[in-house]
């Protein structure tokens, strides 16, 4: 039984410890995007194709 004990105690200091390696990359910058805001301008938006099915029916509605 104090096996188990130990086992749990260690495992609470690990997560423990990888909560704060986690909170100190995230306070240092680790996880910030400074690429993509800077060329998010320079995508072009996706055009949607029409089918040429639907092309030829509205050509014909106009007639």
């Amino acid at each position: 039984m104090s096996v188990i004990y130990l086992l749990i105690s260690i495992s609470i200091f690990v997560a423990v410890g990888f909560f704060i390696a986690f909170i100190v990359a995230v306070k240092s910058g680790q996880y910030d995007d400074d690429y993509t805001p800077s060329v998010r301008m320079l995508f072009d938006d996706e055009i949607k194709k029409i089918p040429q099915k639907q092309i030829q029916t509205t050509e014909e509605k106009q007639n």
